[in-house]
């Protein structure tokens, strides 16, 4: 099973918010309709939404006539790439899809609509295999680094839900459960949208992983008892200095990791880091709809008109996480000059 997959005319994408109950698919062939579905968070996780963000610059281009000159098509789609940069603010890969896509709209290789479609169409299928081989990568690598004997806790979706191959962080947990050096993960709901609970639990299910649900704040207490032994989490964007933003409630987590002297991990491609920004006071925060707090589903649960702060990111210092796992190899402190030689380098 694909989260999404490019039928060749159309954007076919599992939504995600009506997991774990129903498999429920949907084919896109409306670059607006692939825009909701990421604002709604029916495709969700990272690298998913840059990768659904390509296919949707080739819908938007195949939308037009294909005798449409450059002149015209131009500016059109440069203003349905400018629009579609706001579907997920903090969550990098989405930008850097786009920009991909703006490169191929500078070129010197198209003279219609119909011409840019097939190179549009082109760059996100390379984006997508790329993805698949990062997520490969960074699954052997960061199985490295969990210890013999491991329960790992791990926070939000990260698997085959949020990429386009076998995920980041969950697939850490994979390789490392198949080396035989897990025997548990814990998973945090993850409030307020229960990503742990609706999606990586699932997850676990399909790949005969044993897991444990936790809500959120029993997290700590687990470390305190000596219950888990890494933290494994994804990343939505980092920073040039290796601050790293993700779900909300990752902070928490490092912060307790640290006090009970627990490996935090992080595992995203390179496609996640954001060079141009110089520490994670720099990334922008996307708040959430009051509702997703104050309601599970249709059933409120807290009292009409309640006030809500809603972000959906938190940012973690550098200085707290023991290790970036990456497509180009595995990180450790101090970060800034890794990254930049990280960056260096060149292609997944």
């Amino acid at each position: 099973m694909q989260a999404v997959e490019w039928t060749g005319h159309s954007l076919r994408y599992l939504d995600q918010t009506e997991l774990p109950f129903r498999e429920s698919f949907s084919d896109a062939t409306d670059p607006q309709d692939v825009y909701d579905a990421i604002r709604r968070l029916a495709i969700r996780g990272a690298p998913l939404i840059g990768i659904a963000a390509a296919y949707a610059a080739a819908l938007a281009a195949r939308a037009l006539r294909p005798e449409t000159p450059r002149t015209q098509a131009e500016g059109v789609l440069r203003t349905f790439l400018e629009h579609f940069a706001s579907a997920r603010p903090t969550a990098v890969n989405l930008r850097w899809a786009l920009e991909r896509a703006q490169t191929r709209l500078r070129s010197q290789q198209w003279t219609t609509a119909g011409e840019i479609a097939v190179l549009f169409e082109q760059e996100a299928m390379a984006i997508h295999e790329e993805d698949r081989r990062s997520c490969e990568t960074i699954g052997r690598l960061g199985a490295d680094l969990i210890p013999p004997d491991a329960a790992v806790l791990t926070h939000c979706n990260t698997g085959f839900l949020a990429t386009g191959g076998d995920g980041t962080a969950l697939n850490v947990i994979r390789h490392a459960f198949a080396r035989g050096l897990v025997r548990r993960v814990y998973v945090d709901e993850t409030r307020p949208l229960l990503q742990g609970s609706r999606l990586t639990a699932w997850e676990l299910r399909n790949l005969g992983i044993p897991s444990t649900l936790i809500t959120d704040s029993t997290a700590a207490f687990l470390m305190s008892r000596a219950m888990v032994q890494a933290v494994v989490v994804g990343a939505d964007r980092i920073a040039a200095n290796g601050d790293v933003a993700n779900k909300i409630g990752t902070y928490s987590l490092a912060v307790a990791a640290r006090r009970h002297g627990i490996p935090m991990l992080v595992a995203a491609p390179f496609s996640t880091f954001d060079v141009s920004l110089r520490s994670g006071e720099e990334i922008p925060i996307e708040e959430r709809h009051g509702r997703e707090v104050t309601r599970i589903g249709s059933v409120s649960i807290a009292p009409e008109d309640t006030p809500v702060y809603a972000p959906a990111f938190d940012v973690t210092p550098a200085e707290l996480i023991s290790a970036l796992i990456t497509d180009r190899g595995v990180l450790r402190p101090p970060y800034a000059g890794a990254i930049r030689s990280l960056g260096q380098q060149g292609g997944p």
